[in-house]
This record gives structure tokens, sequence and C-alpha cells, in this order.
């Protein structure tokens, strides 16, 4: 990084430290005020440099327009310097005295080219890559829609977890009494209370310098990637997080939800007639409407080309509607629901839900995508590392608002 980003970092990090003692509306520790001193000396130190430096430039640039250049090259006589020492010593010595015992300053001099004074510049060689035509189209692996996120509540957080009360069951009924007669007790049990912390996913990815200043289009297409893996591993924990370690406790691992299962072939149960049970469920199992469901693209396949005795689909045909009324829908959606076909959830169970009422996510800030060059031996080999990573957690308040059903035929 160069200062000015040095010193934005700094900036970033001064301001975390504040803003995470005002949101819990407590004083600085000792520590935090011990580091805070430190960065702001350090940020001043940025801060006088980049002004130096920028002085330097337009000084130089004052000069040079009243001052007749001298001939370019690597040593003020003109003479080739015979090793990179010679030509680190000519072009950045005095800047490099000017900024001794300076914290975190930086030196740097021209490319060193070992050529021959004799020697001609051709085409070809060293050169050639730069008459190469790059196609900057990027042929892209395939990248399923990510949607799970977005069926289900969303909200943010302050601390590290989150606490919430799932309600116990209703012992006893309502009924009729005869004059003077007892009357049965209801009785609700009581309410577990549930903690899910807030749980980290994250990943990063090495590129050189010349990819970054040749290559940016490739850099870009490279970062949005590394969002979408990110994503996509998100989708998969909201799902099917086993909830053990650092992971989260995923909807399909949430004990309380309900379940369905398809009758036999001879029965004559379909995917559909199953799917329209567990809809039904949610309203009987929870009192909510059902809002959307889940299913494995292979499972959405087998119902999109389902016909009927008249060779019709039932979802309409490749040209129009069912028995061409209707515009053609290119994923209608299952019974009216919302669907989600991803292939974050296994082949064989659809789950169906009220996930914005059920569920709601809570994201700890957004997704931080964060780079340096001082990793390990970034540095020394001209890499830049960057790292992508959030912080969120599932919480699940109604989990007879979901229905995880099995829509492969029983035995």
């Amino acid at each position: 990084m160069n200062r000015k980003e040095q010193l934005l970092a700094l900036q970033k990090a001064m301001q975390a430290i504040v803003d995470g003692a005002k949101a819990s509306n407590r004083e600085l520790t000792e520590a935090e005020i011990t580091d805070l001193e430190a960065k702001t000396a350090e940020a001043l130190e940025l801060k006088k440099q980049i002004e130096h430096a920028e002085k330097s430039t337009a000084t130089m640039a004052a000069v040079a327009g009243v001052v007749e250049s001298e001939p370019e090259g690597p040593a003020a006589d003109g003479a080739q310097a015979k090793s990179l020492g010679e030509h680190f010593a000519k072009n950045a010595g005095e800047e490099l005295v000017a900024k001794k015992g300076v914290k975190g300053a930086s030196v740097s001099a021209p490319e060193y080219q070992v050529k021959a004074a004799s020697d001609t510049h051709v085409i070809g060689g060293v050169f050639s890559p730069v008459l190469t035509e790059v196609d900057r189209t990027i042929v892209q692996g395939v990248r399923p829609p990510l949607t799970i996120a977005s069926l289900l509540g969303s909200g943010s957080i302050s601390g590290n977890a989150i606490s919430y009360f799932v309600e116990g069951a209703l012992e006893g009924a309502f009924t009729t009494v005869a004059e003077a007669g007892a009357k049965p007790q209801l009785h609700v049990v009581d309410p577990t209370m549930v903690t899910d912390a807030l749980k980290k996913i994250a990943g990063w990815i090495k590129i050189s310098d010349e990819m970054i200043e040749d290559l940016d289009f490739v850099v870009s297409e490279i970062n949005n990637r590394l969002l979408y893996e990110l994503a996509k591993f998100e989708e998969a924990q909201l799902l099917n997080g086993n909830g053990s370690g650092s992971n989260i406790r995923g909807i399909l691992q949430r004990s309380g939800i309900q379940t369905e299962a398809r009758g036999t072939l001879v029965s004559g149960d379909t995917v559909a007639d199953t799917i329209f049970r567990a809809i039904t469920k949610v309203t009987t199992g929870a009192g909510l409407d059902a809002d959307g469901l889940v299913i494995h693209p292979s499972d959405y396949q087998s119902l999109r080309l389902a016909k009927d005795d008249n060779g019709q689909y039932y979802g309409g045909g490749f040209f129009s509607g069912a028995y061409g009324n209707g515009g053609l829908s290119e994923q209608p959606n299952v019974w009216g629901l919302r669907t989600v076909i991803t292939p974050a959830i296994a082949a064989g169970t659809v789950l169906v839900g009220a996930f914005q009422q059920s569920a709601t996510v809570y994201r700890k800030g957004g997704v931080r995508v964060e780079s340096t060059n001082s990793h390990a031996s970034d540095f020394t080999s001209n890499l830049v590392t960057i790292r992508a990573e959030e912080r969120l957690a599932l919480a699940v308040r109604r989990p007879a608002g979901f229905v995880a059903t099995t829509i492969t035929p029983a035995a």
C-alpha cells in the first residue's frame, strides 16, 4: 500500500475502536487509549510524509518548466549503471537518506534493465507480449443464482449473539362443561431460550503485482468470483450447516421443524401432492402462511416436464402456456409460492416454509474485502493477498414454520 492507503487504513482502524466503545456505551480501555495514541502518532507522521511528497512533486514540476531536461538515463552522466546496487544508489540514494528512521517509509527506483548501449530495440523477445491482443471476455463457470438469504427475514446485531424464546406446546384444551362442573386447565409449556452466535465465513486469494497492473480485468473477475463463492457457501450454511464448531446451524438441522413424506407410487401420490400437503402443514402446524419453497434443479426439472394424458406440459410448453393459452413462463412458481431452484439443497428434499416470519439472518456489518502485500513473503515476492469475510447468525424463531419434504416415493 502507498502512504495514502496506509493513512486511510489507519483512520478506519481508529474510527472502528471509537465506534466500538460508543456502541457499547462505555469508555475507552487503557489498551485502546494506548493503541489510539500510537495510531495517531503514526497517522500524523504519514500526513507529514504525504505533504512533503506532494510539495516535492510540485517543486520538481515547477523546476522542469524552466530548466532544460537532462537526457534520460539511470546515471546523471548518461553512463549505464553496471549493477543493480549502483542503479538503486544513483536513483534512490538521496531519498533513502532523507527518509532514514521514518517508520513505514518506502523507497523505489526505476526498473533496472541490463542492456548494452550498442543493442537495438526490436519487436520480439521480451517485447512480444505487448503486441498480443487479449480477448477480455471471461468464460465464467457455472454460477446458480443465490437467493436463500433473500427469502428470510433480515436484521443487524450489535453484540456477538442473539437470544430468543421458542414457545412451548399447549397442553390441555377448551371443552364444554356442565353447570357447576370442573373446567379443564390449559398450560403452555415454558418457552425454550435459544442462542445463536455470530459465525465467520472467510477465505483469501493471492494475486501477483503484474496481474494487477497488466490484467486488471482478470483481477476484477477473480474478485467477483471470490464474493460469489462466499455467498455460495453462506447459502449452504443457512440450509445445511450442522451447528458444530464455527458452523451455522441451518434450517434443515433445527429441532422442531415439521416433515412430510411422499407415499408409494402404487398409491398415486405425486410430487405436487406431497408439496401441497407440506404447504398445508405450515398453516396447521405453525399458524403461518407459506411464502416460499426451495428445490433442487433435478427435482424442479421433473415437475416442469410433467405432462397430462394429452401430452401437454402442466407448466406450459416450450413456446406458450398449456394448450396454447398465455405466454411462456421460463421457471413458473410451484403452487404459486416463490420458488428457489438451487443445488444447495439435496435432491429428493423440498423445503417449504413461511421463511420471512419464521427465521431471520442477522449480520454484523457487511462483507469485508481487504488486501495487503505484507502477508508472509508477499512483499519480497510482489504478491497481494486479498481476503473476504463476513459475520452472520441465523435465528429460527418458529421451527414449525418449515416443513422438510421428502419427495422420493416410499418403498
